[in-house]
């Protein structure tokens, strides 16, 4: 008899290229691993995997057997799916976070996985997108909120909310309730976002086609620690406004009005890899996307 945890396992295997990360994914031993591998080839009388010095690889016979292990896996998610009981989600999920995402909807939508997923525990990892998106794809998360989407075959994206970016200072600064330029923007530093965000390198690339050269640039993949920082008038922030109302409602800070070319949107994607799990970050993935467009 063919087990659906055999099949799992090797998926994961085969997927991973490793038996010791296909160990740490299901949560269970190497050993472990081996043993449902030799118990499914016994059962299938075949060999599907090999290894060698550089991993795993897929026997010929493994290779055509994979996709069937993974039409398996999907009829038996479709049955679960067809019971339509939040219990049928269980277990723990790793997701990985912007802190965007963090200063805006994150509590809400971890209110209504607990509400409509009880069975769910999340454990969460608050990274700038370039590390988030490594997660992903070598499967150590489940799930990311973060400035997409990724591109990438081994990956699935949902659209789930956008940001403006805007100028930002304190009043301390003398900047605010008239027309400045770039290069009065720019006698300051310009606190913005970590240095390998997209966000970062196209305000850099603003300032330089000005003809403003080596401008001085603070990044920080800390929200609050730019924010801490705008607040006691060290520089000039480039971040989305979105989660300043209090800040800016008070006076504490303000929107510049720059005369220079329109910053981009933040557009952030729930992103997830392909694999025997992935039904659980989808699922996950259009909470999200229904939380986020509550947000206000």
């Amino acid at each position: 008899m063919i087990e659906i945890r055999n099949l799992e396992t090797f998926v994961w295997v085969a997927t991973l290229a490793s038996f010791r990360a296909a160990a740490h994914k299901l949560n269970t031993t190497q050993p472990a691993v081996s043993q449902r591998i030799a118990s499914l080839e016994s059962s299938l009388g075949v060999k599907l995997l090999e290894r060698n010095a550089r991993g795993v690889k897929l026997t010929t016979k493994g290779l055509e057997l994979l996709e069937h292990a993974k039409r398996m896996l999907d009829l038996k998610q479709e049955m679960l799916n067809a019971a339509e009981s939040p219990n049928t989600i269980t277990g723990q999920v790793r997701i990985g976070v912007s802190e965007t995402i963090v200063q805006t909807w994150l509590p809400q939508f971890l209110e209504s996985v607990h509400a409509r997923y009880p069975a769910v525990s999340v454990e969460l990892e608050v990274e700038t997108t370039p590390v988030l998106r490594e997660q992903v794809l070598s499967h150590r998360i489940n799930l990311a909120f973060l400035l997409g989407p990724l591109l990438s075959p081994q990956l699935e994206n949902i659209p789930i909310c956008k940001y403006p970016l805007a100028w930002i200072a304190s009043p301390k600064l003398g900047l605010n309730n008239k027309k400045v330029t770039l290069e009065q923007v720019c006698e300051y530093p310009i606190i913005t976002y970590s240095a390998a965000s997209a966000p970062h390198h196209f305000v850099r690339s603003l300032i330089t086609a000005s003809g403003i050269h080596a401008p001085r640039m603070y990044g920080s993949a800390s929200l609050s620690v730019v924010v801490r920082m705008t607040l006691d008038a060290i520089g000039v922030a480039v971040i989305t406004p979105t989660f300043l109302k209090t800040e800016l409602s008070e006076g504490r800070l303000c929107i510049l009005n720059v005369t220079a070319s329109e910053l981009p949107e933040l557009a952030f994607t729930a992103s997830w890899a392909k694999g025997p799990d992935e039904h659980i970050a989808r699922a996950l993935a259009k909470l999200a996307e229904e939380i986020s467009g509550q947000y206000h």
